[in-house]
């Protein structure tokens, strides 16, 4: 009896056409622009806009969880923007694509480096580190956080990374639509395995 249903199951699906086409789905994009701008802003905010809320809510919660377990593995200190930190260009762009979560950052950095503003605000949030420790330990305060996180300083500071990256595929997804996948045309024969098959089972 088993038999008899994995044959019947098998003929089945060797009778239909090798490839299958896709039904053309329609999704509302709104208005693109400010889609595109929000779901920067705020990532999954975009799609919320849409109505695409199932990828809005994952978009929001991978970016976001990601983002702020490189900041809680970094002791705080990994997100900041800074012109004078050799080295720290790349990471500060690629941050700055999470959106607003890193405005803070961009604020010390204007005020502390652009206005030559000695203490941070915020009690020092995202502040960029100082030429002197405070702490009076090492030569600069970069140096006493890298001593007092290790390696947790490089992880978090690439995961923020890491998520600022994957927001701008978000931002595009928002902006542009899903990617299309365009199916290949059915085939007019059938091909010569199918018939091997059908003949093996006949």
């Amino acid at each position: 009896m088993t038999e008899y249903r994995l044959e019947k199951k098998l003929r089945s699906l060797l009778d239909k056409d090798a490839t299958s086409t896709f039904d053309s789905v329609e999704i509302d994009l709104k208005d693109p622009k400010i889609a595109t701008v929000i779901a920067w802003l705020l990532p999954g905010a975009g799609h919320f806009y849409q109505g695409r809320h199932g990828k809005a809510i994952l978009f929001m919660t991978c970016i976001l969880g990601l983002f702020i377990f490189g900041m809680t593995s970094g002791g705080g200190k990994v997100v900041y923007a800074s012109l004078n930190t050799e080295g720290r260009k790349i990471a500060m762009i690629c941050q700055a694509g999470v959106g607003a979560p890193v405005f803070p950052a961009w604020l010390q950095m204007f005020r502390m480096e652009i206005f030559h503003k000695k203490e941070p605000i915020l009690q020092g949030f995202m502040a960029p580190p100082r030429s002197t420790d405070p702490s009076g330990r090492f030569d600069d305060e970069l140096a006493a956080w890298h001593y007092d996180f290790n390696f947790r300083f490089e992880v978090g500071t690439l995961f923020t990374m890491i998520a600022g990256l994957l927001n701008i595929l978000a931002v595009y997804d928002a902006g542009c639509g899903p990617v299309l996948v365009i199916p290949h045309p059915a085939k007019t024969k059938p091909s010569p395995d199918n018939d091997r098959l059908q003949e093996a089972y006949k």
